[in-house]
């Protein structure tokens, strides 16, 4: 199964770098920051983003999914773990944001945990595939309705070690 570059490594570094520097001025004087990442598609992204935020910082991982081995949403969102969070400052990092329905559950969920505020940055958003409300309040680009894969975005457990985000052809 080839596939074509959408989004090359460098144009990805360069963009968690400017995302770093975001929350970091966002952030700035709050103490500390947890962020939580969602496993897999997001463990990448969450390891280079962490190493660019000049803010104090803890690191959690949850697991959500909905696609399973498939290439479209089975449309039930399965959560596992729930981080304490009452009364924390909290980005939630995501991979993609496409349908919403991913984000919009663990949202809905992190509420309900109490957090001081509850940001969400997500390295790709899909406004096109759009069917639930969900707003990145960082992201990283915005892609067309199309499957990608790498930068620890997978296919079936395939495809998360390319250095870039590509469509698989």
């Amino acid at each position: 199964m080839p596939v074509s570059e959408l989004i090359s490594a460098q144009r990805i570094q360069r963009r968690v770098g400017e995302l770093g520097s975001l929350i970091t001025a966002d952030y700035a004087g709050v103490g500390k920051l947890v962020v939580i990442g969602v496993l897999k598609g997001a463990f990448m992204f969450t390891a280079d983003l962490v190493r660019s935020l000049q803010v104090p910082c803890s690191i959690e991982f949850i697991r959500a999914t909905s696609y399973g081995n498939e290439m479209q949403s089975s449309g039930e969102v399965t959560i596992t773990h729930q981080p304490d969070i009452a009364g924390q400052e909290v980005l939630l990092v995501e991979d993609l944001i496409d349908t919403g329905l991913t984000v919009n559950t663990i949202v809905e969920e992190f509420w309900k945990l109490g957090p001081a505020s509850l940001k969400v940055c997500a390295l790709l958003d899909k406004p096109s595939a759009r069917k639930y409300p969900a707003e990145a309040d960082y992201f990283g680009f915005e892609i067309p309705d199309t499957f990608v894969v790498g930068y620890g975005i997978d296919h079936a457990e395939r495809f998360r070690e390319l250095p870039f985000i590509g469509t698989v052809d």
